[in-house]
């Protein structure tokens, strides 16, 4: 295995990785208990939007 192949895998092990998201709006929030599952509120001006939801922690 190369170097440049091996590099995912060890930043697999630390549990995380970097992504780079381009986009028009942010929002910080914490997911709520809803049920047997989480949820979180977004703008109602979202709507119908796309959005990528990325774990910090």
């Amino acid at each position: 295995m190369s170097e440049v192949d091996k590099q995912p895998l060890e930043e697999e092990r630390r549990g995380s990785v970097k992504f780079e998201v381009m986009g028009v709006e942010v929002v910080s929030k914490q997911v709520k208990q809803s049920g047997n599952s989480g949820r979180i509120y977004l703008p109602p001006t979202w709507v119908g939007k796309k959005v990528k939801i990325i774990r910090l922690d």
